[in-house]
């Protein structure tokens, strides 16, 4: 007869609920010859049932039979309560290395974990984390493995079948229209921005799958095609991800597009009706001001309190009085300094430590041309003159002209926008800040006009200062343009969702590099859904409120087409490909840099080097040498779907990286994790502190240049009022406090959200080679937080501090709750939820007979 051995079940599971917990529980469990099965009934306050069934199976397939257990306790515990399960077993357990699991009440539970205790060779931990539908809606039992990595080589013959059971219940058959409750990765390409439908239009081009748009693939939801236009796909109901992409519960409760959806809903019609005109500028500079001093005077809104829950930091005020209040937060760069945004070396600094670092680049060639088709777009060559060339050396630039110049004819159609192909050019002087030279604006040949184009420079002069000022506005509005659509969107959410699809299709839960890229990749389909669903929509956030409007997603396209290479997203290649960083051996971190003071480069390449190395030291565990890479067939085949189907569009492209080696793997690997925090971190979570007071960021120019065919009277009201219509080229009032509202919830940080380097995944921890190594990778990054507070206190490194300036602090790993300015995180999002969801913490103790 066996030694009495203890052994204790652990799970923890939500269920959708509003209440809390506090009827008694009871519990049971049953013994199979191949499994131990374990039943717990929790009886909630609406008199429902709650049952989970856990079947435990061994790694080599054999099971022992017990006997009936019995209840022996239950408590409270937060939103829900402990249950304790007492389970006799007649034989040794044996080692556990999968649980099937069914759920056995009429609706989802969000399963957390699984821990076993008192086995012989310690716990046996099962991170779940995970929705389980019911049986009545999915009759299959969800398999969860155990915390233990395992190479496909390496995979128990007892687990190997449900390993690939299980990857093949998430690849699906693609076919059928995805249902919410789902958990099936799919491809497809963007079909669904439009909306033709409701109206002619709103029907937008599809992109991806075809020469004329490439774009990255999303998730496919298999809705049915448009009646007015089959090669789109509805927007009815919602925008499926798989069901364990969404939000968590906290996370939920503080987001982007949900609750930018509840934002404009509460808000777009009481200022609309307070505004009567849409188009209505800010009367006064003053009158700006107002929006963060006095806030704005609405109607009553329909649910006031909806808002406040949902940005309690945006809305300072909502008053009970007969007109509401709407008082939103004050910016940074405003709370400094509201003048800066008119200094030409605030203007400089920000290309540098702004929210848009990734589009300086020194000048390589000279004079400047257009690779543009000349009949069309007519003379290439630049006007900038030769002697701005003399220092070419120190000569940087950000260049938008052949990007931006196919889309002026079309983009000037619509009423109250214009469009210039841009280009800004600075110059490095010896205190390693940029001085602006020149900005240089052109507009095609078009409407029977030829081309015009235009060097603009800082002038004394008062015609020539305001000028400069004009040309700034409509650059700035370019450049806020690129940010968001192509640093941000394109390069950080659209381009990242196929790595996560290929993930989940390819690489098994048990595999080491699932669990390596899963923090990384957590929430990007359920952001980039949202984002698909209000923000890059048709006549969503960005076309309402951008310069390039309808054409907006056109243009991320040309720029995935133009520009996007996953051989050049890592920072040391990113800076090189820029002509900022050339190769140094003798350098830090191999690379010297030709702007020696550029805060997003000098916190980065430190994140960098101590994010690659981490990502080495995981790696080189698993993998010894290369045949070990080759040989993996998970591995294989998920690189090989990044390529051929996520960027299918790309996939003949030569500079893809071959797989063959650790080091491959390592700097693949790398890149994806840089982009899905580092680099999202650098260009979204300042977005609010820079951009919000947005004189110094406009999101779009809504005039020409005044010089540009001056009228008469178009002339004298510059000449005479040039301060008014500048206000008239910013964004109107309604376009203004939408971004503003959006730029709060983009730049937001939830009480929940998982920094990297804090936060150890199970399975790192039962390694210790592995747990040793993510504790020298979080030592790295506490020490990066002390070095960016040091370099910020440094008055020799002026484009990082001084009198009224930001400090750089994007790059920073830890963050507060709220608007910061500051974080590096482990994944995307900066995300909201409303609801509360009900814990359970159920407890088995088994005993050998």
């Amino acid at each position: 007869m066996a030694t009495q051995n203890p052994e204790m079940l652990q799970t923890q599971f939500h269920q959708p609920h509003l209440g809390r917990t506090s009827l008694p529980h009871e519990a049971v469990a049953a013994g199979t010859n191949s499994s131990i099965s374990v039943k717990a009934t929790v009886t909630n306050f609406i008199s429902r049932e709650l049952m989970i069934k856990l079947m435990i199976l061994q790694r080599d397939g054999i099971g022992e039979k017990t006997d009936q257990p019995v209840c022996s306790s239950s408590r409270p515990r937060g939103w829900g309560c402990d249950l304790r399960i007492r389970i006799c077993d007649s034989g040794d357990f044996g080692e556990t290395g999968a649980v099937l699991v069914q759920n056995e009440y009429r609706s989802e539970m969000f399963l957390k974990y699984i821990v076993l205790n008192g086995l012989p060779n310690g716990p046996i931990a099962f991170n779940c984390g995970s929705w389980v539908q019911s049986k009545f809606d999915d009759p299959e039992k969800r398999i969860f493995f155990s915390n233990k990595s395992y190479l496909p080589s390496q995979t128990p013959e007892g687990l190997k079948d449900l390993r690939e059971k299980e990857l093949a219940s998430l690849r699906g058959n693609g076919e059928g229209e995805r249902k919410t409750s789902d958990r099936i990765y799919d491809y497809d390409v963007y079909n669904d921005l439009g909306n033709p439908d409701s109206k002619s239009e709103l029907g937008r081009p599809v992109l991806g799958g075809n020469e004329n748009y490439p774009y990255p693939r999303r998730c496919r939801t298999g809705r049915p095609p448009c009646q007015t236009d089959p090669l789109s796909e509805t927007r009815s109901g919602s925008f499926y991800v798989p069901r364990d992409e969404e939000f968590s519960d906290v996370k939920e409760a503080s987001f982007i597009t949900k609750t930018v959806d509840s934002v404009l809903h509460a808000l777009k019609p009481s200022l609309e009706t307070s505004l009567l005109d849409s188009n209505l500028g800010f009367p006064l500079f003053s009158d700006i001001d107002q929006l963060y001093y006095q806030g704005i005077t609405i109607p009553k809104l329909k649910n006031p309190g909806l808002l406040q829950l949902i940005l309690p930091r945006l809305v300072k005020a909502v008053s009970d009085a007969k007109d509401r209040l709407l008082k939103f937060e004050t910016p940074a760069m405003f709370l400094k300094d509201k003048f800066s945004w008119l200094r030409d070396e605030e203007f400089s600094r920000q290309t540098l430590a702004g929210v848009n670092p990734y589009s300086i680049k020194l000048v390589m060639e000279w004079p400047l041309k257009s690779a543009l088709d000349p009949d069309v777009y007519g003379p290439p060559e630049s006007a900038i003159t030769k002697e701005l060339a003399l220092e070419q050396k120190k000569l940087f630039i950000i260049d938008y002209h052949d990007l931006l110049l196919p889309y002026v004819s079309k983009v000037r159609q619509i009423e109250g926008t214009t469009l210039y192909g841009s280009r800004a050019l600075f110059f490095l002087t010896p205190d390693c800040t940029l001085k602006p030279l020149a900005i240089e604006l052109t507009r095609p040949p078009m409407d029977g006009k030829p081309q015009w184009k235009q060097v603009f420079t800082p002038g004394l002069e008062a015609t020539d200062h305001w000028l400069w000022r004009f040309a700034k506005t409509h650059f700035l509005a370019d450049d806020s343009g690129y940010h968001e659509l192509v640093s941000h969107w394109l390069r950080t959410h659209c381009a990242t969702e196929p790595y996560v699809i290929a993930t989940n299709r390819q690489l098994s839960v048990m595999h080491p590099i699932y669990k390596l890229l899963h923090p990384h990749l957590r929430y990007t389909m359920q952001i980039n859904a949202l984002a698909r669903e209000v923000l890059i929509n048709a006549d969503g956030i960005i076309e309402t409120s951008f310069s390039t409007r309808k054409y907006s997603m056109e243009l991320s396209s040309a720029a995935y087409d133009q520009q996007w290479r996953f051989d050049r997203e890592a920072l040391p290649a990113d800076l090189i490909n820029r002509g900022i960083a050339v190769e140094d051996p003798s350098a830090s971190h191999g690379l010297k840099l030709l702007i020696e003071d550029y805060p997003f480069a000098n916190d980065g390449l430190i994140l960098w080097d101590a994010l690659k190395q981490w990502v080495a030291d995981y790696v080189n565990y698993y993998y010894k040498d290369a045949s070990m890479v080759q040989s993996d067939p998970e591995l294989q085949a998920w690189w090989t779907e990044i390529r051929t189907k996520g960027h299918e569009d790309k996939k003949d492209e030569p500079w893809w990286p071959v797989l063959q080696t650790p080091e491959d793997l390592i700097g693949i690997i790398a890149t994806i994790a840089w982009v899905a925090s580092a680099h999202h971190s650098a260009v979204n979570f300042g977005q609010y502190a820079f951009a919000a007071y947005f004189p110094n960021r406009p999101t779009i120019a809504r005039t020409n240049m005044p010089s540009e065919d001056p009228t008469r009277e178009g002339w004298k009201r510059f000449l005479d009022n040039p301060d008014f219509e500048l206000l008239v080229c910013f964004p109107s009032q309604v376009q203004a406090t939408k971004v503003i509202a959006i730029l709060d919830v983009l730049s937001n940080h939830s009480p929940d959200e998982e920094y990297i380097g804090e936060y150890m995944e199970p399975a790192w921890g039962e390694e210790p080679d592995i747990k040793e190594a993510f504790e020298r990778f979080s030592a790295r990054l506490k020490e990066l937080e002390v070095i960016i507070d040091a370099r910020n206190a440094d008055n020799s490194l002026k484009n990082r501090g001084g009198a009224g300036v930001v400090p750089y602090e994007l790059l920073k790993p830890f963050s507060e709750a709220g608007v910061t300015g500051k974080e590096f995180l482990t994944a995307s999002p900066s995300e909201v939820a409303l609801g509360v969801k009900l814990q359970v913490h159920c407890m088995a103790e088994i005993h050998n007979n």
